[in-house]
């Protein structure tokens, strides 16, 4: 038997995974040897985190290196205007929000070890071809493509996430992969200006070997993950027996006792269970104020180099003075995460890191001395970055039942990627080097991403207190998060 079919019979008790339930999932279950859950933890940390990371931090050069191509020649060689470079953009949304819940909803039945690579693998392929396209014709529909094949990765690997830790250290995990978006800021440009140095060679200008070298990254790391990555703790062959067995029954543990986890491993698909996710406030609170979020952190990443260089540097020096924000920005977010783990809170940290964008986009804004609005690229990042790993992991904590957090997971995400739509149209060349209108209209959704988060905040405040006086007893052994015992996250 190959290791390959070993691993799919495994994985058919993946459910044991699964986690979630009630309030005892914040705290790690005494009884487990310290030193032992150490070292799993330790093995899941650095054989499950970098592949992620890795997945995610190509996504994310595929999806924005467009904005580096265009510093080099894209626009003007395929004949497209500004407006139309602003279509291919948000085409890539459209799609991209298009394919986030159905690919949720089948991950459990293809496996994440299979569907996850597969999707890697497919849009590198697609990002190499958009290095040879010809019209915005081709550019639309390549872009069109590869928003639907990155569309199920995020959601993906956020539930994938939740079926692998315990919900108290789902945030620092986030935060490690998705520090690799910011990362993927920084290393673009330094990559995408030693990439343009190829131009010219095999008759290729310098943008369209910028999307080729990527894609093939892609590609390559699609295809090396399919190999790696385990579906779960119950099939992960790096682990020992004993450290097998400490992995599936602390998550057990954390969810107070195997009946919940069991019900999980044997849930099948339900609409009422999709319903759940769909009709439910948390998801529309958490994911309007992550619509804001990433209206700015995706404007931040396809114009930031557009914006530097209009500062007055050339294309190359924008390339590399765009790195630095990104930095900051990636140790900002993991020192977030962190303290979100360790206070158990989600929203209440958010409540602090936004301020700090607010006050970037505000200044940013309304002042023309150049050296002040790089500074200000500081503050937008680390505020932007910073708040995404407590959003991210509120919904999948405050989500009990396989199929409602495969819905909250994907809904909030494809609501939130929406911001994509605002993000490509608010930056048009025609406002540089200001850009006032754009900023100050991230900055208002920003704001009001705020409030919502606060709203969220006392929604989950009042839902415990409601609880703990009786009134979801009706509930009283569903061990899903309408369970008297199942605590909400703030």
């Amino acid at each position: 038997m190959s290791e390959r079919d070993s691993d799919q019979k495994l994985s058919q008790i993946e459910g044991a995974e699964e986690l979630e339930s009630v309030e005892k999932a914040l705290t790690p279950a005494p009884e487990f040897d310290a030193k032992l859950e150490r070292r799993v933890l330790w093995k899941l940390d650095t054989r499950i985190l970098p592949i992620l990371a890795l997945l995610f931090l190509c996504s994310f050069f595929d999806r924005t290196n467009v904005g580096n191509a265009r510093l080099y020649g894209l626009e003007e060689e395929i004949h497209i205007t500004d407006h139309q470079y602003d279509t291919g953009l948000a085409v890539f949304y459209a799609t991209y929000i298009f394919g986030e819940i159905p690919s949720n909803l089948i991950l459990k039945k293809v496996t994440p070890s299979v569907w996850l690579p597969c999707l890697a693998f497919f849009w590198g392929i697609v990002a190499m071809s958009t290095g040879f396209i010809k019209s915005f014709g081709h550019f639309v529909v390549v872009r069109a493509i590869l928003g639907l094949c990155e569309g199920g990765l995020l959601p993906g690997m956020i539930l994938y996430l939740s079926s692998i830790y315990t919900r108290g250290e789902l945030a620092i995990r986030i935060g490690i992969f998705y520090t690799s978006a910011s990362l993927s800021g920084a290393f673009s440009g330094l990559l995408a200006r030693a990439i343009s140095e190829l131009g010219g060679r095999g008759g290729l200008s310098s943008w369209r070997w910028i999307f080729i070298i990527f894609g093939l990254l892609s590609a390559t790391v699609g295809f090396t993950a399919f190999w790696l990555l385990p579906n779960g703790v119950a099939s992960a062959r790096f682990l020992k027996p004993e450290e097998r067995e400490c992995a599936i029954k602390r998550l057990h543990a954390q969810g107070g006792g195997n009946g919940g986890r069991e019900q999980e491993e044997t849930e099948k698909f339900a609409w009422s269970e999709v319903a759940r996710g769909v009709f439910n406030w948390q998801t529309w609170l958490s994911a309007s104020a992550y619509f804001g979020i990433l209206s700015g952190l995706y404007s931040f990443g396809l114009f930031l180099p557009t914006i530097i260089k209009d500062m007055g540097y050339t294309a190359n020096e924008a390339q590399l003075w765009s790195v630095i924000p990104y930095a900051v920005a990636s140790v900002s977010t993991l020192c977030t995460a962190y303290l979100s783990d360790h206070f158990k809170v989600r929203g209440i940290i958010m409540l602090c890191s936004l301020p700090i964008a607010i006050t970037g986009y505000a200044v940013i804004a309304n002042t023309h001395i150049t050296s002040v609005k790089y500074g200000m690229t500081f503050l937008m990042a680390t505020g932007l970055y910073s708040s995404v790993p407590p959003v991210l992991g509120w919904l999948s904590n405050n989500s009990a039942g396989h199929y409602k957090r495969a819905t909250t997971s994907a809904l909030q995400l494809a609501i939130a990627n929406a911001g994509g739509f605002v993000a490509v149209f608010i930056y048009p060349k025609s406002q540089g080097p200001q850009y006032h209108n754009g900023h100050t209209i991230v900055l208002g959704l920003l704001t009001a991403g705020w409030f919502l988060v606060l709203s969220n905040v006392l929604y989950c405040w009042k839902v415990n207190r409601d609880k703990a006086n009786g009134k979801y007893d009706k509930y009283a052994g569903y061990r899903d998060d309408r369970d008297p015992t199942f605590k909400l996250v703030l």
